[in-house]
């Protein structure tokens, strides 16, 4: 019965529009702060943007994006990922579809087409989203994210959202299930730029910097709306040594 729900798109339909009635909701009830103070008026002389965050802290960012900005977010091809899928684009965000994996399955899984896709998104000056982490490994940035930025020239944001009312799940990311009526904190790193002809060694510096911006971002997000970074924000320590091989999407 649930393999059968599971793979009905009319239930996938149904869950994923609901997801984003949630959603809305929850954003709409939140008061929200944002640091920089002017981070619109900082981004829009930056568009189009790579935006870029934890897994786990993405289903808020729709909201960040204005009516005017144009924005896809890289989705896995899984069916489970379908739900969020329609919610992203319920909620006004087209979607690229594929993840980001380690070795051959960078291909299978849809990552290099999904890559080429988002960087083709960036020169039509269309923003694109993804989170940062390696698949499966909460907390360490892989090169997925600074090898877009590599190919289409456009620049890095970090941003982390955090909100006073949630519900940490039991996932490899503790992705956290936002409740209504509460604070809501939105913290944007500096920001990373990565030549065009960056070899591996400025590649792992660049993403070094995104984990760093990251970070402290979340950390920042946390204390604007209260509460003591936990210990599952730290970076996890990947099976063999920090050195991961791409980024993920935003729904793994």
């Amino acid at each position: 019965m649930w393999r059968r729900l599971r793979t009905s798109q009319t239930v996938r339909t149904v869950l994923g529009r609901g997801m984003a009635g949630y959603l809305r909701l929850v954003w709409r009830t939140q008061r929200v702060v944002m640091e920089p103070a002017n981070l619109y008026e900082l981004a829009d002389a930056q568009l189009p943007m790579i935006l870029t965050f934890w897994h786990g802290q993405h289903f808020l960012t729709p909201f960040l994006m204005k009516p005017y900005h144009r924005a896809r977010v890289m989705i896995s091809r899984s069916a489970d990922a379908d739900v969020n899928a329609i919610a992203a684009e319920a909620l006004g965000i087209g979607t690229v579809r594929g993840s980001g994996a380690q070795g051959r399955d960078f291909r299978v899984k849809g990552g290099f087409n999904a890559t080429l896709e988002m960087i083709r998104h960036l020169s039509e000056g269309t923003n694109v989203a993804m989170t940062a982490d390696v698949p499966k490994i909460s907390r360490i940035a892989g090169l997925g994210v600074v090898t877009i930025a590599k190919h289409s020239g456009r620049p890095i944001y970090p941003v982390a959202i955090a909100t006073s009312r949630r519900v940490l799940a039991r996932s490899w990311d503790r992705a956290a299930i936002h409740l209504p009526f509460g604070r809501a904190a939105v913290v944007a790193g500096e920001g990373v730029l990565v030549a065009p002809d960056a070899g591996p060694e400025e590649l792992e510096a660049a993403r070094h910097e995104v984990q760093r911006q990251l970070n402290a971002a979340t950390a920042r997000a946390e204390e604007l709306v209260g509460r003591r970074p936990a210990a599952h924000l730290a970076p996890a320590r990947p099976p063999h040594g920090d050195a991961p091989a791409s980024s993920g999407p935003a729904n793994g």
